[in-house]
């Protein structure tokens, strides 16, 4: 009976990524890398570009979308879906175009000299640079930081004195030879 179960946990998760292997699989002309970042040449062309927890540096054109997550995007030549960074930052490059949208959520966004998006630029918890030449199709949303940080700064500091009035009175009841409270 123990054999049986140490062989089937493996046979069941081996079976489950053999029926899940199918929609993992990128299509034709998608790049795909966990820990290793993604290069398009200038000359070089590809269809969605995600990277996870590595950079994508794009000098060539993507067809599809631009996704880093705990990486940055480095765009220096052409997006035409949207450019994606989560816990990263996004640089366009001078002369460099996003036919649709740029999103940046925990990073920072920066579009140097006649940058072109075409849609809209979403700045969630980071620093936004934009130079004067760049031009946003559509709206610009940007949320500092301080939008989460200082409710959850306030949080903080009320369990912090709570806890701290409660240890003080706690020690006051013992000092004066009362059972603590529970």
């Amino acid at each position: 009976m123990r054999n049986l179960r140490s062989f089937l946990l493996p046979a069941l998760l081996a079976a489950f990524l053999a029926v899940a292997s199918p929609w993992a699989r990128a299509a034709d002309g998608d790049v795909v890398h966990i820990g290793h970042s993604i290069q398009v040449p200038s000359d070089g062309s590809v269809q969605d570009a995600v990277c996870i927890f590595c950079s994508v540096h794009v000098n060539g054109k993507v067809t599809g979308d631009v996704v880093a997550i705990f990486g940055n995007v480095n765009l220096h030549g052409d997006a035409q879906h949207d450019v994606v960074s989560i816990f990263g930052s996004i640089r366009a490059a001078r002369g460099s175009s996003v036919e649709d949208d740029v999103v940046s959520i925990f990073g920072s966004v920066h579009l140097g000299d006649g940058v072109q998006v075409g849609h809209d630029l979403v700045a969630l918890f980071g620093a936004l640079q934009i130079a004067p030449t760049a031009s946003i199709g559509g709206d610009r949303v940007v949320w500092s930081v301080w939008i989460v940080l200082l409710p959850l700064l306030i949080v903080l500091l009320i369990v912090f004195v709570v806890v701290r009035e409660y240890r003080t009175q706690k020690r006051r009841w013992t000092a004066r030879g009362f059972p603590p409270i529970r």
